[in-house]
């Protein structure tokens, strides 16, 4: 499932009125279509960047709204008031704006003409001002939107925005997408249960459980030739030894995970999903749990998550969204287990099997090991370890009265020893700020034991990513203060009980 970011655009906007003339006008239209090209070509915005014409007026507003709710390509818009713009013609447009915005304070020139300055070019020039009454307007309308302030040829602008435009564009993915458990949640556990009906208005995508006898039955319709043909991709991809190959006494297993595989793309293909779980509760009619499928699937950009967990899985999908033609990988995780050392205290990221190759920090293995739960075949998977540097872990969780976003930033490390009998994918990371306070943090906030993680992705992305879905977002970074945070989750929650009417 290839991901094209430049299949999305975002339309460049401008703000004006009719009072400052013809010739003005013409003038403004000029510098807004160089600063719409010049955002279309910057390396750091992977989208497209369409210049649409001025706005002077209540109707060109409201008709260009419009216009972006239905255009499908359309992700989401960028304003910015060259001259003053009054914002009263701006309220009937907003109100019907369904796509995201980002208000872009800038300004055509990057210095001032000391010496030839009049008020000529301050009536052309005054951005400083119409972007307060153009920002007033969305205050005071309450519209969630993202501020950039910056000049527009700066690269730190540039990056902003294009932070920004990766979020929309994972937006604009979520928006009738399709997810698909098969099975159901994990029997007893809460966190990865949810509202699926309060999902699909707030973010826009479904989830729909199939029986996994539905998955059965196209895993077993898989030729032998077309389980052969995969095999070979798996000998010429990764580090095989020969008990799996072709004679070797592992050899029916790979044949096993290979037919899964290309029944579970099938399946997925066939019925337009973007994402999935599975749980190893309800594997009946299956030889091994899939562990190998979720993790080539997923370096194709799949979202995916065990266990039922469809709100990690759509998170998945939503940052390989957000991280596609980025270096570095991203991949469904779970803190897993902890080494706590005095001094030296990491996390051991990893999960049964189900873990991205493309965070792997070089060739993976294909390998073959008893599982000890689940009660089936044993199964194949990728093993491989993380490459060090940053990345962080996010978290969906569904409070009842709203869904809260929660970000950890990671310092990824090699890991300190060999790990020759932990035959599984994994990460080895060190917590912002420090390793008490940050479980303690996640704690306090209820945070998942499952994640998307990712060295591609950024805190940044994220945000804007929650702001456009209307939720709450915690970050803890390196800035955290845990009794601060604490204060932050109650001041949260009564923030977002009064806004919802609901009482616990």
């Amino acid at each position: 499932m290839n991901l094209n970011l430049k299949e999305h655009e975002v339309w460049f906007v401008t703000g004006s009125q009719h009072l400052y003339g013809s010739e003005t006008l013409k003038k403004v239209a000029e510098h807004s279509r160089e600063i719409a090209k010049a955002l279309n070509v910057a390396p750091a915005i992977p989208v497209q960047v369409v210049f649409k014409p001025v706005m002077v007026s209540p109707d060109a507003v409201t008709d260009l709204c419009q216009a972006a709710n239905n255009a499908n390509t359309c992700a989401g818009l960028i304003t910015w008031c060259h001259t003053f713009s009054p914002s009263k013609m701006w309220i009937n447009g907003l109100k019907q704006l369904r796509k995201p915005i980002c208000h872009l304070h800038t300004q055509y020139n990057r210095d001032l003409p000391w010496r030839t300055i009049d008020m000529d070019f301050m009536n052309m020039n005054q951005a400083a001002h119409g972007d307060r009454e153009h920002g007033f307007i969305m205050s005071r309308m309450r519209l969630s939107r993202k501020v950039i302030v910056g000049f527009w040829h700066e690269e730190a602008t540039q990056q902003k925005i294009g932070a920004w435009t990766r979020a929309a564009a994972a937006w604009a993915d979520w928006q009738g997408a399709k997810f698909v458990r098969f099975g159901d949640n994990m029997r007893e556990v809460a966190v990865t249960e949810g509202d699926k009906v309060a999902a699909q208005m707030r973010f826009g995508y479904s989830v729909n459980t199939h029986g996994v006898g539905d998955l059965v039955k196209v895993v077993n319709a898989v030729t032998e030739t077309d389980v052969d043909a995969l095999i070979k991709e798996y000998e010429a991809t990764y580090t095989v030894t020969a008990a799996l190959k072709r004679g070797g006494n592992r050899h029916k297993s790979i044949r096993e995970a290979a037919r899964i595989e290309i029944g579970l793309r099938a399946f997925l293909k066939g019925g337009h999903f973007k994402g999935f779980t599975t749980t190893f509760e309800d594997l009946h009619g299956l030889v091994q749990l899939p562990g190998l499928a979720p993790q080539r699937l997923m370096a194709e950009n799949y979202g995916f998550a065990g266990e039922g967990d469809w709100k990690t899985a759509a998170l998945v999908r939503a940052m390989k969204v957000m991280a596609s033609g980025l270096k570095g990988g991203t991949s469904f995780m779970e803190d897993y287990t902890y080494h706590l050392a005095p001094g030296n205290k990491v996390v051991l990221g990893a999960h049964m099997l189900e873990i991205c190759p493309s965070i792997a920090d070089g060739k993976a293995s294909l390998q073959v090991h008893p599982l000890g739960i689940g009660g089936k075949a044993d199964p194949a998977r990728l093993v491989f370890n993380t490459p060090a540097g940053p990345a962080l872990n996010a978290a969906l969780m569904d409070f009842g009265n709203r869904f809260r976003l929660l970000i950890n930033e990671v310092d990824c490390i090699t890991p300190p020893a060999d790990m020759p009998k932990l035959p599984v994918a994994r990460a080895v990371w060190k917590c912002r700020p420090n390793f008490a306070d940050a479980c303690a943090a996640w704690i306090y906030a209820g945070g998942a034991h499952h994640t998307g993680f990712s060295q591609a992705v950024t805190t940044e992305m994220l945000e804007d990513f929650g702001a456009m879905a209307g939720i709450e977002v915690v970050v803890v970074d390196a800035d955290t203060k845990l009794r601060q945070f604490k204060q932050e989750l109650l001041w949260n929650d009564c923030a977002h009980s009064l806004k919802s009417g609901w009482v616990s």
